[in-house]
């Protein structure tokens, strides 16, 4: 007796999980009659946490679906701003997105960073503890069950990493709140009390600081703030109006 068999149709900004030969529906996919559909569709490639639904001869199922004989699927990706019901919005990323994380930080976003490889199980465990969105272009880090929420990275380069979860999530940006170091908030802070973290230079020319309540990091418009400066406002002009 021949194995069930089943059409899927992955979404086309999905279809970079999935093998060549097997995108679009080209061809059959053999099914046991237990597995559930998210697994089928797991075993294709694509993390679920990329998925946003699953439609079958036209009606939207569970993860949970046993699929049938001759069933069509349709794979849709997540509908943006995606929604994280459940917890305030914030991030988790893995050791491999350190500039991600300072840009999240910078933007004012709560942002948690391993600058260590503490392991799957670890990183995912701290998602689930802290309801963190975990942010990583792992994919099997991203399959882990006990994950709270998470979300593939796409590109490798920072520009389009920042620029894809502030459109996927929509976050509230509120720059020059956190440290960029430690995820720490802000407060002004004087000259005098951030003087032991000053040059000379720096003591002459700027009177104007902000210290991490954290960590205590001292911060100023120093050498490099055109650079965050263009950062923030490209961040702002796309992405700070009402969605």
């Amino acid at each position: 007796m021949n194995a069930p068999e089943i059409h899927v149709e992955v979404a086309p900004g999905l279809a970079v999980f999935v093998p060549h030969a097997r995108r679009a529906g080209a061809h059959p996919l053999s099914v046991d009659g237990v597995s559930t559909l998210g697994h089928v569709i797991e075993s294709l490639g694509v993390p679920l946490t990329e998925v946003g639904a699953l439609v079958v001869d036209g009606h939207e199922v569970p993860v949970s679906h046993i699929p049938s004989d001759g069933e069509r699927v349709a794979v849709r990706p997540v509908v943006r701003p995606q929604r994280v019901p459940g917890a305030p919005l914030r991030f988790l990323l893995d050791v491999h997105l350190g500039t991600l994380a300072r840009r999240l930080r910078l933007l004012g976003v709560d942002t948690a960073y391993e600058s260590t490889d503490i392991g799957d199980p670890a990183l995912a465990a701290r998602s689930a503890a802290e309801k963190r969105v975990m942010l990583s272009r792992d994919r099997g880090l991203l399959r882990r069950r006990e994950l709270w929420a998470g979300a593939f990275v796409y590109s490798t380069r920072p520009d389009d990493q920042l620029r894809d979860v502030l459109d996927r999530f929509a976050p509230e940006l509120r720059p020059w709140t956190r440290c960029t170091a430690c995820n720490g908030l802000l407060r002004e802070a004087s000259k005098d009390e951030v003087a032991d973290q000053l040059e000379h230079g720096t003591q002459r020319s700027y009177d104007v600081f902000a210290q991490c309540r954290e960590c205590g990091r001292a911060y100023w418009k120093g050498a490099h703030h055109e650079q965050l400066e263009a950062i923030v406002e490209r961040a702002l002009e796309q992405f700070a109006g009402d969605r």
